[in-house]
């Protein structure tokens, strides 16, 4: 007891759900080391978790849940605080915009530098996460969860009834080597193939278009089954979704100006294979 450290829930999410494990833990009156039996990992693991020198994972929330005999879907239950933790870490606003794109009518996107993650492969989104990894700002079992979360995402807007989604790509977007020659050659491939659906439209804004390009960052749109339509913008730290017509209507008309100056699909589709020719 003498080694035991004070929590302090207020200094973080990662401290909050700590301090709420050892509580659950005490009122059993279980040590770690029974915890850890119960959850089948190591009473070192339980210490990293309960002092917030490690964040929880989705593996673990479930264990806890399992171990305390908690329904991972209840208000109370360790797996719903890992997620609401999660989402917390997510800019303010994406994870309500990405609960509206799951039922969107029409998905429209503008992108700089990426491809959007509704069009990245696995391969693709896995490279920008282990870079994530690599520059320390999350561990692996943070990227894992996040390509998870990615083909959730992607997942959810393959219908019977598909959204029309309309995505104009900076020339960025095709030019930004990612994850190497292999990778790049199999994310073109996808656009291309992407590209000849019936239900989408691909276009690359040129280099060309210089400061007449209207939009600076990512801007998505969407038009939901009842015609109303919403807009998701994003900085460097916030990001932000609005449903205001007189804010998110310039959106639209400016996209539709955006999409007139860029290439068209087919000259888009051109440039993209040549650009894949170029690094193969």
């Amino acid at each position: 007891m003498l080694n035991r450290k004070s929590l302090n829930p207020d200094d973080g999410p990662v401290a909050a759900y700590g301090a709420r494990l050892r509580s659950a833990r005490e009122a059993r009156s279980w040590t770690q080391e029974q915890l850890a039996e119960e959850m089948e990992c190591s009473s070192q693991h339980i210490s990293a978790l309960e002092t917030a020198r490690k964040p929880p994972t989705l593996h673990s929330a479930r264990k806890a849940d399992e171990a305390f005999g908690l329904l991972g879907t209840a208000p109370e239950s360790f797996e719903r605080a890992y997620r609401d933790m999660k989402n917390g870490s997510l800019l303010e606003g994406f994870p309500e915009y990405v609960r509206h794109e799951a039922r969107a009518a029409e998905i429209r996107l503008f992108e700089v530098g990426a491809i959007p993650g509704l069009l990245q492969t696995p391969e693709y989104a896995t490279a920008i996460e282990q870079s994530v990894v690599t520059h320390g700002a999350i561990p692996p079992e943070q990227a894992a969860e996040r390509i998870d979360f990615l083909a959730q995402r992607q997942a959810s807007v393959v219908r019977p009834v598909p959204p029309v989604v309309i995505v104009v790509l900076d020339e960025s977007c095709i030019r930004r080597l990612v994850g190497g020659p292999q990778v790049m050659d199999g994310q073109l491939a996808s656009l291309i193939e992407f590209a000849e659906q019936p239900h989408t439209v691909l276009q690359v804004a040129p280099f060309s278009l210089g400061e007449r390009r209207p939009f600076k960052r990512l801007v998505n749109l969407l038009t939901m089954p009842d015609r109303s339509v919403m807009s998701y913008v994003e900085s460097e730290t916030q990001g932000l979704l609005d449903r205001e017509l007189t804010s998110v209507l310039p959106l639209v008309r400016t996209y539709h100006q955006l999409q007139g100056v860029s290439l068209s699909q087919t000259a888009s589709v051109d440039m993209i294979d040549q650009v894949r020719k170029g690094i193969s």
